[in-house]
């Protein structure tokens, strides 16, 4: 099988910054259709103008992707650039800090909003125009599409201050295995990928404002060091690729191996 994903057409979320940008510049370079998806419009037309030779291979949407609208525009979009989509990476991802005893926040609603039901929304609808396009395909073999999604290993870890992003990891999890197995007869494979210790838009944000950050999950990373969001991308090329065909309902984690250790006082993005 190939790791190849030459060709295909990707709609990557979250890839205004972070791990999503790496996540595009990555596809763009193994030779994809990359539609880029965030809501900082300037951002996106800033990163896709340094992208090298992208001008018929890169298009991007901006709008808020917890409106069903929007979702629908954005496929629109993507169908009217390239006839079809392959493959979808929920790359979007915000982490929420709060008092677990404030009553009074909104901040789990808004985590459930923001990293969980724009990413099942999106891919109930992207994962229905798969399967539209692979009718009448006699290969049972051919993966008709491919939906990564992008978690963190704080849906395993307990942090009373992450709570609200801990929770919508874990339902994020959730949601893939349920969705690779409502999906698997359509040959549309769902996955997903834990980050840890791999930096991120929020991390880099975390260590600038934190001198003793970097050091304590340094200190508590087996690999000693922390990984590098083209890092991330390569694994979400291979789960979106043929090498990966008979793969769903996986959660690979990419953390140095961050949770091969216990102590639940280091941060976990």
């Amino acid at each position: 099988m190939s790791f190849s994903i030459a060709g295909k057409t990707a709609i990557i979320t979250g890839s205004a910054n972070g791990v999503g940008l790496a996540i595009a510049r990555h596809f763009t370079d193994q030779g994809a259709n990359v539609v880029m998806a965030d809501r900082d419009e300037s951002r996106l037309k800033s990163e896709v103008a340094k992208i090298s030779g992208a001008d018929e291979q890169v298009i991007f949407f901006a709008g808020d992707l917890r409106e069903r609208l929007t979702i629908a525009n954005l496929l629109s979009a993507t169908v009217d650039a390239f006839d079809r989509v392959d493959i979808l990476v929920n790359a979007t991802r915000q982490c929420f800090s709060f008092d677990p005893l404030d009553d009074q926040s909104d901040t789990v609603e808004e985590a459930l909003q923001q990293n969980l039901l724009a990413s099942l929304k999106l891919s109930q609808l992207v994962a229905k125009r798969m399967i539209s396009q692979a009718e009448g395909e006699d290969d049972k073999v051919k993966t008709a599409g491919s939906i990564v999604n992008l978690s963190s290993i704080a849906a395993r870890r307990t942090q009373p201050e992450l709570m609200a992003y801990s929770i919508a990891s874990a339902a994020l999890d959730q949601m893939t295995r349920s969705m690779a197995v409502a999906l698997a007869s359509s040959r549309v494979r769902v996955n997903g990928v834990a980050l840890g210790s791999v930096m991120s838009a929020n991390l880099k944000d975390q260590m600038q404002s934190n001198d003793a950050y970097r050091d304590r999950i340094l200190h508590h990373t087996p690999m000693g060091r922390i990984g590098a969001a083209s890092e991330a991308a390569e694994a979400v090329q291979f789960l979106s690729s043929d090498a990966a065909a008979f793969m769903t309902g996986q959660i690979v984690t990419i953390d140095g191996g961050r949770t091969l250790l216990d102590p639940v006082s280091v941060p976990a993005h």
